[in-house]
């Protein structure tokens, strides 16, 4: 059945979300001149040290903004709700919806997407396109169907992402997205999406303890964007065990390349005047900056690392690859 025909109006508006992305997003649907009148998002976690029962970020943003904020486990049990709508706008929402919550909406449900769909469909499009060394991103704003960031596509804007951090063009695509998306709410009366090319489509599987892992046989490259894309949200990281037996963990925020000096096997500390350097399976990475599990794990400069850590920062001391990995190794 064909949708209603929709005309320039202040629009009521659903809203689901649960991270800084879709907090920034809400943020400027809320000072728009559209109406949100339910926000939609994971429920509380614990967090912390404390292990303490926190809202996310999206949550934070409504209670402040006076939205009301529902947490259920589904939005199938919200399908009255939802058809009181004009439209749903979904950021980084963490569940799939199903077809009767996708069709409960006036005008369906809107998707903003961080990448340049069909490029990087998934749960982790940013972090993914870092590390495949991807120099250009961006944001979609779909219409949703029943598959896997698979509509059809109203908008997209591009975003230059050479030698950025994942947290940072996390944060950049976020206003982007929410700029694009406002942008294509005014003139959703005169447009059609147009459907994707599933030929062209790559994935972005979510991310999992593994990716942090640093595998030193690899290329100094990738290890690099691999740090360059997890900082800020699950920092890659090395072992070793220290005499007694002791696991050292190492996340590595930061770091640059360089070619190989010498016959280092990988994982190998090499030290060059003030920097530290780890033989790859090609080329080296410096380390720049670096948190231990030790002191106050606070982060550090490697320099002040290696002074206040000398029994790491030991020429030829070696760090291991892991294979098997927890949430609490991380």
């Amino acid at each position: 059945m064909a949708q209603p025909a929709l005309t320039a109006k202040t629009w009521r508006l659903g809203f689901a979300g649960s991270p800084d992305f879709a907090a920034t997003v809400l943020r400027a649907l809320a000072t728009s001149t559209h109406e949100v009148a339910v926000a939609f998002t994971q429920p509380d976690r614990r967090a912390g040290r404390g292990r303490k029962m926190t809202p996310c970020p999206a949550r934070r943003e409504a209670n402040a903004l006076g939205i009301p904020v529902r947490t259920p486990s589904s939005l199938d049990s919200e399908i009255d709700a939802l058809a009181e709508l004009d439209c749903l706008v979904v950021a980084a929402y963490g569940l799939l919806l199903s077809p009767t919550v996708l069709a409960a909406p006036t005008h369906g449900c809107i998707n903003v997407h961080a990448s340049l769909l069909p490029r990087w469909r998934g749960a982790a499009p940013v972090e993914r396109a870092i590390m495949a060394g991807d120099s250009v991103t961006g944001v979609s704003i779909m219409q949703m169907d029943a598959g896997l960031d698979t509509g059809p596509v109203y908008t997209r804007r591009s975003l230059d992402i050479k030698d950025a951090g994942g947290e940072e063009v996390t944060a950049a695509l976020a206003e982007l997205g929410a700029e694009a998306l406002l942008d294509t709410i005014a003139a959703l009366p005169e447009s059609t999406p147009e459907p994707q090319c599933d030929a062209e489509a790559t994935l972005a599987p979510k991310l999992t303890p593994a990716d942090a892992v640093i595998d030193w046989r690899r290329d100094a490259g990738s290890i690099a964007r691999q740090v360059q894309a997890l900082t800020g949200r699950m920092p890659a990281f090395a072992t070793q065990s220290d005499a007694r037996g002791r696991i050292i963990r190492m996340r590595v925020l930061s770091a640059r390349t360089h070619a190989s000096t010498g016959k280092a096997a990988p994982g190998t500390l090499v030290q060059h005047d003030d920097s530290w350097r780890i033989a790859c399976g090609s080329g080296e990475l410096e380390l720049t900056t670096v948190q231990l599990n030790r002191g106050k794990g606070t982060p550090l400069s490697v320099a002040d690392a290696a002074r206040g850590y000398p029994s790491i920062f030991t020429p030829d001391a070696t760090f291991d690859v892991v294979n098997d990995v927890d949430q609490e190794t991380l």
